[in-house]
């Protein structure tokens, strides 16, 4: 058993709910989160968020799911940020989970 974790902008969640049932992968948790980008270059004009504070609300989801469905989703993941190159690309992980309660 593996823990798929997913993070990405809040706005994205629909697409990452669409990547998980393509991978088979029918329950899954979301929270909402806040993410900071620290980052900013020196010349602010150049930023896409220069008006902005840096603060983006964003989403986590996880599952607890076998090896197969994880791999299936980190490559349909994979594949969607090389078609949506957006600058806030998904990140995923999958967590080898050494024991269960069931």
């Amino acid at each position: 058993m593996n823990m798929l974790f997913i993070t990405g902008l809040k706005e994205y969640l629909p697409d990452i709910a669409a990547l998980l049932r393509r991978a088979a992968i029918p329950v899954y948790s979301v929270t909402g989160t806040t993410g900071f980008k620290t980052d900013q270059p020196a010349d602010l004009s150049a930023d896409w968020f220069a008006a902005g504070s840096g603060v983006f609300d964003s989403v986590c989801v996880f599952s607890f799911t076998g090896q197969q469905e994880a791999d299936t989703a980190m490559a349909l993941i994979r594949d969607y940020n090389q078609q949506h190159s957006t600058g806030f690309p998904l990140r995923a992980f999958i967590l080898p989970v050494a024991d269960h309660s069931h």
